[in-house]
């Protein structure tokens, strides 16, 4: 069930394709993101669509949060390191997520939902990212789950690395959530300094890893606080092996690109510029859930 100490699990690891330092934006009512996966590397980390970071204790840079807005064609995935956020949505779901809790919810063919902090005080600190759905999806009935930090599954493998398992599975330990067509993996690690982590990904897939504290090494190459590392898709290549230099805590991501073309226009996201304008007829028609 767990990684054993001293025991490889890759034959030959994925390396380092580029780094990328992330925008710092304003995004919702004034909230302060680095927003690190962008549109222009939609297509390379294919289904992945973007992933913002954000963490400040200082509450003008989130207390605005996000008010209503619309989504269709994707998912969202929150997950909140510290701090308090509650989400509502016009499909009738609403929920708190705190400490290490998740919150997944799919759009599908519309969903207008509010983001708002619950405090005015601390540090407020995770991760949104957005997934992407296959076309035979993207008009589906909004889903949403609430996921509290007791239900993310977790393990602490031989050499001390603790594993948050959020999404996909790893060493027989499958994740809160699944997702048959884009399958992805999103981890949260803990390792240790001078700990080595070796994790399977399967060829074909994309995959990235951000780093939120610490510094790590994969094969040879120095991946710091607050940088995205892309992996190589190289041939023959199993997984990935990663080295902390010093306590450090990481996001690694993976999952199956859909291959299907994609057309974004801000909060939405679909296949072709036709189905971009009938999502907004549809939000300004009141259609959406």
């Amino acid at each position: 069930m767990t990684q054993q100490a001293g025991l490889s699990t890759i034959v030959t690891s994925r390396g380092i394709e580029r780094l990328v330092n992330g925008q710092f934006v304003m995004d919702g009512a004034g909230v302060k993101i680095n927003r690190v996966l962008t549109g222009h590397l939609q297509r390379r980390l294919d289904p992945f669509l973007m992933l913002d970071a954000f963490g400040s204790d200082k509450a003008g840079d989130y207390i605005a949060g996000f008010p209503e807005h619309p989504h269709r064609g994707f998912e969202t995935v929150t997950y909140m390191l510290n701090g308090r956020m509650r989400h509502r949505d016009s499909a009738g779901n609403e929920g708190l997520v705190t400490n290490g809790g998740v919150q997944w919810m799919t759009a599908g063919r519309g969903v207008i939902h509010s983001e708002m902090p619950e405090q005015d005080e601390g540090l407020m600190e995770g991760f949104q990212l957005w997934l992407n759905l296959p076309a035979k999806d993207k008009m589906m009935a909004p889903w949403y789950r609430d996921i509290p930090t007791g239900e993310v599954p977790r393990f602490t493998n031989d050499d001390g690395v603790t594993v948050q398992v959020i999404a996909g599975e790893t060493f027989g330990v499958k994740g809160a959530v699944q997702r048959d067509t884009t399958l992805p993996l999103y981890l949260d690690l803990e390792i240790p300094a001078g700990v080595t982590f070796e994790q399977p990904i399967p060829q074909g897939h994309n995959a990235f890893f951000y780093v939120y504290r610490g510094e790590v090494v994969v094969d040879g190459k120095g991946v710091g606080k607050t940088r995205m590392a892309i992996l190589d898709n190289a041939a023959g290549a199993d997984g990935v092996r990663i080295k902390a230099v010093e306590p450090t805590r990481l996001i690694l991501l993976a999952g199956r690109p859909l291959n299907e073309p994609i057309a974004q226009h801000g909060p939405f996201v679909m296949n072709t510029t036709e189905q971009l304008h009938q999502a907004f007829d549809d939000f300004r028609a009141g259609r959406f859930a």
